[in-house]
């Protein structure tokens, strides 16, 4: 090991706390302490500089292996990307009756187009020339690609990289262990470009491994950037406290990326990875586990963590989380409360039963009613996210009426000046439940392109089908020109206007006959 140096890269995105390349750098520290390493994360400096820093940084350190993290890819992104509003530009092109607005919307749609294919000949050629820029020193130079957008799109990216790039799907502890070692790849969940990915790579399990404290003294040491992060004291500094999600919402990805079984990290070396944190000045914490409590069995699990927490004299932070409302208790709502929570995002989809149930979200919203009322009498007084997407399974003006029903009710728990309604309309991705029901239904055809921003795909690829295509967009363009700052409240209220409210046991009811229309679309 003596001769290896391993460089890990967070390729240029929003400047979220890039938890993957600390981590991963973490562990590897732990199997290899003598190996070294250096953090560069490109999302920190201006975009003119990125390349050039690359190149310095490369040339300074000289490594063999380049770890490069693509975080994500702004397709179809239903809020404002980093290009523009893709959801107004695409819905002004598409659906505004005014001649001058639908030439609005096509020119920004060109903006985004730029934007889009912009960034993603840069991370490529980023990549490219790293690595090259690395073998002019170390001849034996490879690279590794891995993240969200390449566990994603992984069979689109691998056709853009240097031949023999190893690019990950999911997890990369392991495959970067065995990578040092010189151990075959054959049973990891990665490919080499320049070859064909196995069928079905993304589906395959990830390898279990236990997850101990992040050790910040080692990350300091070869991560200049870190004080950039805590210095300036308002972001959520990411902690996870644990992987997999054992749902199968017929949008998301993450169930086959972190794998159905869920994997507790120990309390004890969460709360030792957050002290460490807070030791540094460290308030603000987002848990980014693909759901905080995933199902009822980890409610215990929630308890004790959050319990430990307290214990350890964390009484000042304040965190937030995506959380399935309808795995709460009375006691978890008050040590939610008691830890300093002060916003969370429900991802409910849509407020009626019977759509929810259809797109296999597993919620029950009449119990997600009833633990909001537990948080409140816990004395939760902040801000709520409820994410809704409108339009992705039989929507009609009967399940209008019973989301605007819900939400009203929503309202009611929380008070209306804390639920902030996010209207989502789904970016199709690949390898999901509903990429299989729009092949069925014809919609889309095996051999697309998932990353085109071409119109003729965009429009079927940010989700919104007829019947009710136009009615959404429609009401969309309403709000956006009513009051873009409020967009998603204003839509609720031109929803009610135009459709009404249905009574609530309206909404918390579901047909059982028939199957659930994925169910019967892909079995």
């Amino acid at each position: 090991m003596t001769d290896q140096r391993v460089l890990l890269v967070r390729l240029p995105c929003n400047p979220i706390f890039p938890i993957g390349p600390i981590y991963l750098a973490d562990h590897l520290h732990k199997q290899f302490p003598g190996l070294p390493q250096r953090i560069l994360d490109l999302a920190a400096l201006p975009l003119l500089d990125v390349e050039r820093v690359l190149l310095a940084t490369v040339e300074a350190f000289r490594p063999t292996l380049l770890v490069f993290s693509w975080r994500d890819i702004q397709i179809y992104a239903p809020v404002d990307g980093r290009g523009g509003n893709p959801l107004q530009h695409s819905f002004e092109a598409f659906y505004a009756r005014n001649p001058l607005r639908r030439l609005r919307g096509a020119l920004g749609g060109l903006g985004l187009m730029r934007t889009h294919y912009g960034e993603l000949w840069r991370n490529l050629r980023l990549v490219r020339r790293g690595l090259r820029r690395a073998r002019r020193f170390q001849p034996e130079a490879r690279a590794v690609l891995g993240g969200g957008a390449v566990s994603v799109f992984y069979e689109q990216l691998g056709r853009g990289l240097p031949q023999g790039t190893v690019v990950s799907v999911g997890e990369g502890e392991v495959l970067l262990e065995k990578l040092l070692r010189g151990d075959s790849l054959a049973g990891e969940r990665c490919y080499l470009a320049g070859e064909q990915p196995r069928a079905g790579l993304i589906h395959e399990q990830p390898a279990p491994i236990e997850k101990t404290a992040c050790d910040y003294g080692y990350i300091e040491s070869i991560w200049p950037q870190l004080s950039w992060y805590l210095e300036a004291g308002d972001f959520y500094v990411g902690v996870q406290t644990k992987r997999g999600c054992p749902h199968n919402c017929c949008y998301c990805v993450y169930t086959v990326i972190e794998g159905k079984a869920v994997r507790i990290n120990p309390v004890q070396e969460v709360v030792r990875e957050m002290r460490q944190l807070y030791d540094r000045g460290v308030r603000g914490f987002w848990f980014t586990d693909a759901q905080f409590i995933p199902a009822r069995k980890q409610i215990e699990d929630a308890k004790q963590l959050l319990r430990a927490i307290l214990a350890d004299g964390m009484d000042d932070i304040h965190w937030a989380a995506y959380i399935r409302a309808d795995n709460i208790d009375a006691e978890l709502a008050e040590l939610m409360v008691a830890t300093g929570m002060n916003y969370f995002e429900i991802g409910i989809t849509s407020g009626s039963q019977e759509l929810v149930r259809k797109m296999r979200m597993g919620y029950n919203l009449r119990t997600v009613l009833e633990n909001c009322r537990l948080l409140v009498d816990a004395g939760f007084r902040e801000h709520v996210s409820v994410n809704y997407s409108f339009n992705v399974i039989d929507e009609r003006a009967e399940t209008i009426r019973q989301t605007v029903a819900y939400h009203r009710q929503l309202e009611s728990i929380f008070g209306a000046d804390k639920v902030e309604p996010a209207i989502f309309f789904i970016g199709l991705q690949p390898h999901t439940h509903l990429e299989q029901y729009g092949f069925d239904q014809g919609m889309i055809r095996p051999g697309y392109d998932p990353m085109s921003m071409m119109p003729w795909t965009a429009r079927k690829l940010l989700w919104n089908p007829e019947p009710m295509g136009r009615t959404f967009g429609r009401i969309c363009l309403e709000a956006f020109e009513r009051n873009p700052q409020a967009f998603g409240r204003t839509v609720m209220d031109l929803l009610e206007r135009d459709y009404g409210c249905a009574p609530l046991g309206e909404a918390l009811r579901a047909p059982l006959e028939g199957r659930p229309a994925l169910a019967t679309a892909v079995g």
